[in-house]
């Protein structure tokens, strides 16, 4: 039986005979003096109301009557948030569509990786603005029975005709909008091939069955969304520049004259609303050749001619030739790992930056008393933003593919480089960034994205991060294959000390280059507790990705919220540069003004991340889907012996 993310088999903590002498609440009194005289109120209490004030009720502390039991079970939690519980796996991803796929794979007996795989083109179909064929990420697979961890790395490459000054005007200017708008912004994609070797090396069911739901999403289409409604209105000029993307993402007004939809005037078109059917058959014999072919299906034949002539139709040659998709090769690398608190992090290593970072900020928040500070304190919030800055600042110097570049992670993520950075921190007052620069980790040398997890019984675990790069990647489809494209050449630097779209800084180690892999923030994670996985969790959000999953974890571990209160508190975030303190709403004016008078540029803006978690603790399955997106879902399934 599959469980959705509003089930009623929740996490909760009973309350035990030590904590029965709390107050009560007056509901509590007020149900309890209309139903009968219970012992305790034998003895009036004394009830002292102040105008401006609140009531206090004082309660003799002798225990309870066995006749109270059932008011006290009332509200037996702690908890406000809670997480979806299961006993045989659990899937989180940002559509519940996509989360049915992996449920329904593994009832059919598949493991973590077939799971991670199906959920993986199901989000391709019904969340085209990040989920993709066009683009690429990294994914971590956990082998319960071995012990091991193993990082895919199939992020975008870089063509071949790609160089330094690709993205530069003949006086040395960055173009604006050529790494973002143009068919120049789209790196080789990598999704397909490492979903395909994903599921050939780690998987135990056929392909075609791990695609099939895949398919009949695209063939028989789903149901807009009001969240994927807002998408496509907000990205309506994006998208409509392209032939290949009106014909797929666009429909005639109702009573505008008979066009083909891609040569039709603009104004008579409008996006896909709210309860529209939205059906993608391009994109669906697309997936049939892959289910057939494998990855060949994709990066050579009719599908890689399709992509050159796409890119080719601006009337200057394709950047991307058919040799740059058929060279194209999945990297197997080692995760990076560190500790905290006794749990063991492992997290994706460069060509992403969010496992170096994620670590190197752990090991700065160590050693602080967090848990006594609070969450979302004043002080907690300046601890997080201080090792941010510090982080970030490394990011903009060290950082790129580490087959171009000598990348310092073990320096970087040493725990005695963290005893050097934090000899900086103040405490008390923020650090303007312009008085921090890059450290020296060598001694120490020993947005739109989407991420889904996903852990089955027998404790294999799938931690796995995708993207086009902004939302619908460069907006181009490639006519006949339904695929949209990534604008992912973005990530890299186009010229030293010019920020990206994030607002990132970098330096040579990110600089374009043919056959490299452009930096990440993307950070999938695998948390393992007595050697066991414990934690998989991982959120889109671009440059936001790696605070938002620092958070979740301190939330988790320091805090002790459960998954779903974890991912659901308000975040923060600092990038170093530009140097504003960012955060969502939900924060205490009072914490706000604390913050301003340690020195930091406080701003309230938009939502950051959305995270998807799955855990594995006291012999059950916990999944939350972050509220940020009302689409997604975490589902779980039964043991077939319940």
């Amino acid at each position: 039986m599959i469980q959705n993310s509003q089930s009623l088999g929740l996490q909760r903590h009973s309350i035990r005979s030590a904590a029965r002498g709390v107050l009560l609440s007056g509901l509590y009194l007020s149900l309890a003096i209309s139903c009968h005289r219970p012992l305790w109120a034998q003895s009036a209490p004394a009830v002292i109301t102040t105008p401006g004030t609140a009531t206090a009720v004082t309660l003799p502390a002798t225990t309870p009557s066995a006749d109270n039991a059932a008011v006290l079970r009332y509200d037996g939690s702690f908890e406000i948030f809670h997480p979806t519980v299961s006993t045989g796996g659990m899937v989180a991803s940002e559509h519940r569509l996509a989360s049915e796929v992996g449920a329904r794979i593994l009832q059919q007996g598949g493991n973590a990786t077939d799971a991670a795989v199906a959920m993986g083109f199901a989000l391709a179909v019904v969340l085209p603005n990040a989920g993709n064929l066009g683009g690429g990420g990294f994914m971590l697979v956990r082998d319960a029975t071995k012990g091991s961890t193993v990082a895919l790395d199939f992020r975008e490459i870089a063509p071949a005709s790609a160089h330094p000054g690709l993205f530069l005007d003949a006086n040395g200017q960055v173009i604006p909008g050529k790494s973002t708008r143009t068919p120049y912004a789209v790196g080789v994609p990598g999704s397909v091939a490492g979903l395909v070797q994903a599921a050939r090396d780690y998987g135990s069911l056929p392909l075609s069955q791990l695609i099939a739901p895949a398919i009949g999403l695209a063939e028989n289409g789903f149901t807009v969304s009001a969240v994927l409604e807002e998408q496509f209105r907000s990205h309506r000029a994006h998208l409509i520049r392209w032939e290949g993307t009106r014909e797929i993402f666009f429909k005639r007004k109702a009573g505008a004259p008979e066009c083909v939809l891609q040569h039709c005037p603009h104004d008579v078109l409008e996006t896909y609303g709210r309860g529209n059917r939205l059906i993608q058959k391009d994109l669906a014999n697309t997936l049939r050749l892959i289910a057939q072919a494998g990855a060949n299906g994709f990066y050579t034949g009719p599908i890689a001619q399709q992509i050159v002539a796409e890119l080719a139709s601006a009337g200057a040659p394709s950047p991307m030739t058919l040799q740059d998709l058929s060279q194209y090769r999945v990297a197997v690398r080692q995760p990076i790992q560190g500790t905290y608190r006794g749990h063991q992090i492992l997290s994706m290593p460069a060509p992403s930056s969010g496992g170096v970072h994620l670590i190197q900020m752990l090991n700065l928040l160590e050693r602080y008393p967090l848990a006594e500070f609070g969450a979302n304190s004043a002080r907690t919030i300046h601890l997080l933003a201080e090792s941010a800055r510090l982080a970030y600042a490394d990011r903009s110097e060290f950082l790129g593919d580490p087959d171009f570049a000598k990348v310092p992670q073990r320096g970087l993520s040493a725990k005695r480089y963290a005893d050097q950075l934090a000899a900086g921190i103040n405490v008390e007052r923020a650090t303007p960034s312009k008085s921090v620069r890059p450290g020296q980790p060598l001694p120490f040398e020993s947005d739109q994205t989407t991420h889904f997890s996903v852990i089955d019984r027998a404790g294999n675990v799938v931690s796995c991060t995708y993207t086009l790069n902004l939302n619908f990647g460069s907006g181009m489809v490639a006519r006949g294959t339904g695929v949209l494209l990534n604008n992912e050449m973005d990530d890299f630097v186009a010229k030293p000390g010019v920020p990206n779209s994030f607002g990132l800084l970098g330096g040579d180690a990110n600089a374009v280059e043919a056959g490299k892999r452009p930096l990440s923030s993307m950070t999938p994670v695998i948390v393992l507790k007595d050697g066991k996985a414990w934690l998989a969790t991982g959120s889109p959000g671009g440059s936001r990705i790696i605070t938002t999953v620092l958070q979740n974890l301190v939330n988790i571990i320091d805090f002790n919220m459960n998954i779903a209160q974890a991912i659901s508190t308000p975040r923060t975030h600092h990038q170093w540069m530009p140097d504003h303190l960012r955060i969502e709403r939900g924060i205490s004016p009072d914490t706000i003004a604390l913050l301003k008078q340690m020195g930091h540029d406080v701003r309230i803006m938009a939502t950051m991340g959305r995270a998807q978690t799955v855990q594995h603790t006291q012999g059950r399955f916990f999944g939350a889907s972050d509220p940020r997106n009302p689409d997604g879902a975490a589902i779980g399934i039964e043991s077939k012996h319940d």
